[in-house]
Order: structure tokens, then sequence, then C-alpha cells
């Protein structure tokens, strides 16, 4: 990867972006992960760190103390401003007036709050929501809807995630954050690749061979290929129901 140019790219992409809205700057939503960290990189080098806003938006007993100190030293490393939410009471007031639900209903429901508290600030600031979705969680819809992947734009959305960590390195994310296993802190323990069941290397290796129109003879290769058909309604806008052509 010729990493200087794909930084130029990338940072050329946020900067078109902001200034053809006419935002002020952009907001993100700050994990401790790798996909994250790596926006805001890019975002600070784009625009300047005056002009990127973070939120740091845990869960107390899902997301781990060292995913909050790891984002709050990348805001602070980059020179942004940023604001920690703990989510955990709007979580409880939302299951107290909708009911409880479903194990996946739940977790789901944690992103969409933090898309919410993204949208909030960027609609009070004039700015537009960064997205930090990478290439692979995109293709097979590891992601949730009008939650993470409910964005203005996506800076690293054509990379895949073992690409992200190679760019990670060479921009300076910290070790800590890169090394880590990648997780949604959905619930407590969870994992991207062990509730995805195969692990990025694999995945990428897959999604490429897709993208090529290239197919292999396994188990693990359709599994790949029903997950990116199954969540096509995910990377799409929702279909209307055409009748122009009755009126």
């Amino acid at each position: 990867m010729n990493f200087e140019k794909v930084v130029e790219r990338i940072c050329d992409f946020i900067r078109g972006v902001v200034s053809s809205s006419g935002s002020t700057g952009v907001v993100l939503g700050l994990s401790g992960g790798v996909d994250s960290a790596t926006v805001a990189y890019l975002c600070v080098r784009a625009l300047g760190s005056e002009r990127v806003f973070a939120l740091i938006m845990p869960e107390t007993g899902v997301t781990p103390e060292q995913d909050v100190e790891d984002a709050i030293n990348v805001a602070e490393s980059l020179g942004m401003e940023y604001k920690l939410i703990e989510i955990n009471d709007i979580v409880r007031v939302f299951k107290e007036k909708a009911g409880e639900g479903s194990k996946i209903a739940e977790a789901n429901l944690k992103p969409r709050i933090r898309m919410v508290l993204n949208y909030y600030h960027a609609n009070s600031m004039n700015r537009l929501v960064a997205g930090t979705g990478n290439k692979s969680e995109l293709m097979v819809g590891y992601f949730t809807k009008y939650g993470d992947g409910g964005v203005d734009f996506l800076p690293i959305g054509d990379l895949y995630k073992t690409e992200v960590f190679h760019l990670a390195a060479y921009l300076g994310v910290p070790r800590r954050i890169i090394e880590k296993k990648p997780s949604a802190r959905l619930w407590p323990g969870q994992t991207d690749e062990e509730e995805m069941g195969i692990s990025y290397a694999e995945l990428d290796e897959i999604l490429k061979l897709i993208e090529k129109g290239e197919r292999r003879d396994d188990e693990k290769f359709r599994r790949v290929v029903q997950m990116v058909e199954r969540s096509r309604h995910k990377r799409e806008m929702p279909p209307v129901a055409r009748v122009r052509d009755l009126l």
C-alpha cells in the first residue's frame, strides 16, 4: 500500500465532503478501537484539530476501562475537543419505556443511541458525522443499520480491516489500540471475529475474491457470500413501491 498517496486521497475526500456541505467540521464517535482512532487521525490531518469533535460514549459494565483511556488519549494527543457521555442511563430509560427486547435488539440499541448523540452534536455545531466503518464490515453488513451505519461519509470505507491496521500504524495510532482484539462492545466479552465466526485475515481474503468475481468451493466462502447477500439492504436506500405509471 502506498500510504502517503492513500492518506492524501482520503484527506482530500474529507475536505471536499465538508466543504461542499457548507459544514464547519466533523463529529465522530471515538471508541478506543483502531477504526475510530484511524478516522480521527485522518480527520485532524485533513481539517485541523479545531474542526474535529469527538464523542466518547462508553457503557459501564460493557466497555472496558482501557477503551475509554485509549479514546481519551487519542483525543488529547491530537488536540481535539471531546466529550465523555456514559450511555447506561439512556439505555435504562429506553428499556423502561419501550419494554424488554431480545438480546440482539438490546445490543443494537447501543449503537443507535450513539448515532443519535453524534447527530445531536453535529446538528448543534453545523458539522457532519464522520463514519468509522471499514470495507470488510460494510460488505458483510457487520454494523447496525441506523446505528454505527448512520453517518454522513466514510473515510476508510474502501479499506479492508487488515489494511486499516497497516494504515493505523503508518499514521502513528498507538500500538495498544492496533493490537487489541476488535470488538463492537455489544455485550461483555464480545469480539468481532468470534461473533462472525471468521478472522479478519480470512474474511478479507474471501472478500477480495468476491470483488474480483472469483469463487472458491468451501464452506467459509459460501458463508461469506451469504453474509454479503443477506446484508445488501443495509448498503442501499430503502426500496420504493413504484406507482407513477398508475397515476
